[in-house]
């Protein structure tokens, strides 16, 4: 990967997009758990007070009015920490927003490992488990700050539920603000011939660091954002393994029920080994920087490099 690219936050990307939106449709409101300078939907309330609702620690009855104004002719984006988005509210998405397909749109922001310095309680690594589970759920984990405000574009002319799973952090601008977007496509990002690495988020750019290693030791990689994880291209993900001999998934979840798990399930017909990297079924840990935690759980270039070599021989 080229070391000159630029990070932009996903955060930000996420609450100027939020602002764009509600300034071309008056329906568009936002609701918060107490964390809008984090998720920074605070942009939305500053510039549209009245648009705006505060709802507290209390994310169940926050889904639960989300679901009231969608059926009211609302556009709610609804925003808190990823793991209180998916986890606290489960039963209220569940019955009143997936079973009667509402557009609710929900932003789970400081997603997977990024939250580096609130330890497990606050960190998601089943969060696309437990959204990808839901009939009617759309489930999108955006590779940077471009991607973020396509995906909420789109997401304002979707129906039906929404989830979007946002970093915490900074990360590789990769998408070409040049070239359309729509819910369901994946892009590929780096050619190759003998491997293809399907990944969202964070470790796209960690993919594109594993495949310069691949590379040095004769291995041709292909490099494949998946940013849709639900519904998936069947179809589209048969053909990005086209000539390759394995499939390698890294996700910044558990290796079970995520991005790993749903292509797995896609490639079922398919004849190709695959290996995953990502969380090893371990819930996360305090540090004192998101590096230290990627290193820590193996979601690193290196690791994804030593998956692929070890398929490879097989």
């Amino acid at each position: 990967m080229k070391a000159d690219i630029k990070c932009e936050s996903l955060r930000t990307a996420y609450g100027e997009a939020l602002v764009e939106l509600g300034k071309k449709d008056s329906r568009i409101v936002a609701l918060e758990a107490d964390l809008g300078k984090s998720t920074q939907s605070i942009m939305f309330g500053n510039a549209y007070p009245e648009r705006y609702f505060q709802m507290g620690i209390a994310e169940q009855n926050m889904l639960s009015t989300a679901a009231g104004l969608a059926l009211t002719g609302k556009i709610p984006f609804v925003s808190t920490f990823a793991v209180f988005a998916s986890g606290r509210p489960y039963d209220q998405i569940r019955s009143s927003i997936a079973i009667p397909d509402l557009s609710v749109l929900i932003c789970g922001s400081s997603a997977g490992l990024s939250d580096f310095g609130d330890g497990k309680t606050h960190q998601s690594i089943d969060d696309i488990g437990i959204m990808r589970v839901l009939p009617h759920m759309t489930v999108l984990s955006p590779v940077d700050a471009v991607e973020t405000k396509q995906m909420m574009a789109a997401m304002l002319t979707h129906k039906g539920p929404v989830y979007l799973r946002i970093n915490r952090n900074d990360l590789p601008v990769l998408t070409d603000s040049s070239k359309s977007y729509k819910i369901g496509q994946m892009t590929r990002v780096r050619d190759g011939n003998d491997v293809v690495i399907f990944a969202a988020g964070v470790m796209v750019s960690k993919s594109l660091e594993a495949a310069d290693l691949l590379e040095k030791d004769g291995i041709s990689a292909r490099v494949v954002n998946l940013s849709t994880i639900k519904p998936l291209d069947t179809e589209e993900l048969e053909k990005q393994c086209k000539g390759v001999k394995a499939v390698i998934t890294a996700e910044e979840h558990n290796i079970y029920c995520g991005l790993g798990s749903a292509v797995a399930e896609g490639l079922s017909e398919l004849a190709l080994p695959i290996s995953m990297v990502g969380v090893n079924d371990s819930y996360g840990t305090s540090a004192k920087g998101y590096e230290e935690l990627l290193v820590h759980y193996g979601l690193t270039a290196d690791a994804i490099a030593a998956k692929a070599k070890k398929l490879l021989n097989k």
